[in-house]
């Protein structure tokens, strides 16, 4: 045990933290949008690419981080050692307000609305399905780390298994295609500018890997585990996006892909009579099983901001009989389900917000030079071409951030909002010396 919390995570579990975290709902629906901006299949190809390329050197970056702090929170941690208790705080208190919460307010109703095409529900019903969906996962992450592994490995297994097939579909029975540049989306002034607006959607979908971190203090062997779990998981969504995007491609002309509203629907649909219904429940699944990785995942951050003493001390309590961190869960829950009852208001704040976790993940990714300096490169796991490979992610995440702000400056100005909001609760809530 490491401060009251069980060991019980593995390999394979703690991968499909990783895989799921990622995958949710966006492979089905943002690739439109990317073929809109680009175009061409060797551009639309190589825009999933560079996005491995960044979750595959952040995930080495964040791997050697892990293997230094085997710790519950995982980026939390990398923050607070480096840079100390206020920006970690930050972080936490991004992630609890809006960022995972509201992330797990929308996939909730995105599941809602796929299961609505099941079965009629008018809006209502469809904030009852999602708040049902949030209140089954919330009580198996309450009931043990454990089950809550088992539930994530099933879920994101039969999501691979699901893309899988999509796969298998495109490639067998799909025809090549070829494109060209679409009108469906304004033409942007320059290649560099509608490669740029492609990777925005790209790297949004690439997000999440880093979850895996959170639950170190929970997995067996962590400082050996954890590395491997964020590693492997960013190869497999990385070969999971592209072969996806292939098959699409296979499946539907550039212009078709680039004018659909539901590009895996539409894709599977063209080959299979069934393919939309299909689609449909691969969906649910999906965002059913990224909503209880998230409440399995980032309470922990809450969790140990709590123990630091920088949070309230209510949340660094532990379940007498599951060891899990019961409050910590149920305040994001909590939290969660406000923000779906009231979703038409929050939408365009989280929208807006959003992008400050890259600015994060940018800070954790810096924290590594921190240690290298500080305490050497005497670890178990090292960065193999350090420094060029953590930079790489750097550059490629700060160009990113950069480019958003510019181009929807509300979202520099709403996240700076929130990180002020956030320093009377860092005072009120820790404790006194």
């Amino acid at each position: 045990m490491a401060g009251g919390l069980k060991k019980k995570i593995g390999l394979y579990g703690l991968t499909m933290v990783a895989v799921g975290s990622c995958i949710g709902s966006g492979i089905f629906i943002t690739p439109s949008s990317i073929a809109g901006h680009l175009g061409e299949p060797f551009w639309i190809i190589a825009a999933w690419l560079l996005g491995g390329v960044v979750a595959l050197t952040g995930s080495l970056t964040f791997a050697e981080l892990g293997n230094r702090f085997p710790a519950a929170g995982g980026v939390y941690v990398y923050i607070r050692e480096a840079f100390g208790h206020l920006w970690a705080f930050l972080y936490g208190w991004c992630i609890l307000t809006v960022i995972t919460s509201g992330a797990i307010a929308a996939l909730s109703l995105t599941f809602a609305r796929y299961v609505s095409t099941l079965v009629p529900l008018d809006q209502n019903g469809m904030i009852v399905v999602g708040a049902a969906s949030i209140a089954a996962v919330t009580t198996i992450n309450v009931l043990g780390v454990k089950l809550g592994e088992i539930f994530s490995s099933v879920f994101t297994t039969l999501k691979l298994i699901g893309i899988a097939m999509i796969v298998v579909i495109g490639i067998a029975l799909g025809q090549a295609v070829s494109g060209e540049p679409s009108t469906v989306h304004d033409a942007p002034a320059t290649t560099m500018g509608a490669f740029a607006l492609a990777m925005i959607g790209v790297l949004w979908s690439f997000g999440g890997w880093h979850h895996a971190s959170y639950l170190s203090a929970e997995t067996r062997d962590a400082a050996r585990i954890v590395p491997r779990a964020m590693i492997i998981g960013a190869v497999i969504v990385t070969i999971t996006y592209v072969l996806a995007n292939v098959a699409y491609l296979r499946l539907l002309p550039v212009e078709d892909m680039a004018a659909s509203q539901a590009v895996a629907a539409d894709a599977l649909g063209a080959v299979v009579p069934t393919g939309g219904l299909i689609v449909t429940i691969l969906i649910a699944v999906s965002t059913f099983g990224t909503i209880g990785i998230f409440t399995m995942s980032a309470p922990r951050i809450y969790y140990t901001m709590a123990r630091d003493g920088r949070f309230f001390q209510l949340i660094s309590r532990l379940h007498p009989k599951h060891a899990t961190p019961v409050f910590a869960i149920l305040l994001q829950s909590g939290w969660a389900l406000i923000l779906l009852i009231f979703w038409g208001t929050f939408e365009s704040l989280i929208a807006y917000v959003v992008f400050m976790d890259w600015v994060f993940m940018i800070l954790a990714a810096f924290s590594l030079f921190v240690f290298r300096r500080k305490l050497g490169s005497a670890t178990s796991f090292r960065v193999p071409g350090y420094p060029v490979v953590p930079l790489i992610f750097i550059i490629i995440s700060i160009w990113f951030v950069i480019y958003t702000s510019i181009g929807q400056p509300q979202q520099a100005l709403w996240g700076t909002g929130l990180l002020v909001l956030g320093l009377p609760v860092y005072w009120l809530s820790q404790k006194r010396e």
